[in-house]
């Protein structure tokens, strides 16, 4: 059964869409979560006006063995439908996300151009684990599927969030696998960019993600701490003042057309 591989299996993390204005805004969720990562900022930029969808990427809100079966080229390909089709619908569409779901939408934008800016929370340009660590889990995916997350102390997200309890291994293969391949591009981002971090995030590698933004020549661009958050800064205590810097920021992005 799905609900015994997931945490709060009782929230709704399917894909889901908000209709609304011509401004498009897609949001990506991170490893192993599901939408309900995305859907307090998907619901705050919905009503302001924005058209929001958020796909669930495959191999999540299933089981971590399907999503050992995974290659990142299936999440990207998903991501991109689902642009595609918010683009049919909107005059301009924002891509974005938290982790993964950001380092998936700055890849995406480097395949389309028209994209009219990046929104990243956390984003995933690479892990916080040493080369030893990385060099343990490829070599321990051949015997063990998964390795039980935690212990971790409880954060303000914990009853917002959905996703496995688990990290399917070789699926964290394939999410390094997606980070080489992404650095390649990183320096083919043209659009505005808007990166959100927790000041407490021990999860992702920050000094990748600060490398990044000095390094993008893009116009506008903003870089914003929270210094009470932890990863998941659309969920944590200040995901609102999140949710506000996102909106100001499109609006600034859009007033320049």
């Amino acid at each position: 059964m799905v609900a015994q591989w997931l945490q709060n299996p009782h929230l709704d993390g399917a894909s889901f869409e908000l209709a609304g204005g011509p401004t498009g805004v897609l949001l990506s969720h991170g490893f192993t979560a599901t939408t309900t990562e995305m859907r307090l900022l998907a619901e705050f930029l919905h009503a302001h006006g924005c058209t929001v969808a958020a796909p669930l990427l495959p191999g999540h809100g299933t089981s971590p063995h399907e999503m050992n079966r995974c290659r990142w080229t299936d999440w990207l390909a998903a991501l991109t439908r689902a642009y595609q089709a918010l683009r049919a619908r909107c005059s301009r569409v924002f891509v974005g996300g938290e982790s993964m779901g950001g380092a998936l939408a700055l890849y995406l934008a480097t395949q389309q151009p028209e994209v009219a800016g990046v929104l990243t929370y956390a984003p995933a340009l690479g892990v916080a684990s040493s080369r030893r660590e990385q060099l343990l889990v490829r070599w321990g995916s051949w015997w063990i599927p998964f390795r039980r997350k935690g212990p971790y102390a409880p954060t303000h997200t914990d009853a917002y969030w959905q996703g496995y309890t688990v990290y399917p291994l070789r699926a964290v293969i394939q999410l390094l696998r997606f980070q080489a391949a992404l650095r390649t591009r990183l320096p083919l981002v043209r659009q505005p960019l808007l990166i959100v971090q927790g000041r407490l995030d021990d999860t992702i590698a920050l000094d990748a993600v600060e490398r990044f933004y000095r390094a993008a020549s893009v116009e506008p661009k903003a870089f914003y701490w929270l210094e009470h958050s932890t990863h998941c800064v659309v969920l944590d205590q200040e995901w609102e003042l999140a949710a506000d810097i996102t909106w100001d920021f499109i609006q600034r992005v859009c007033a320049r057309e």
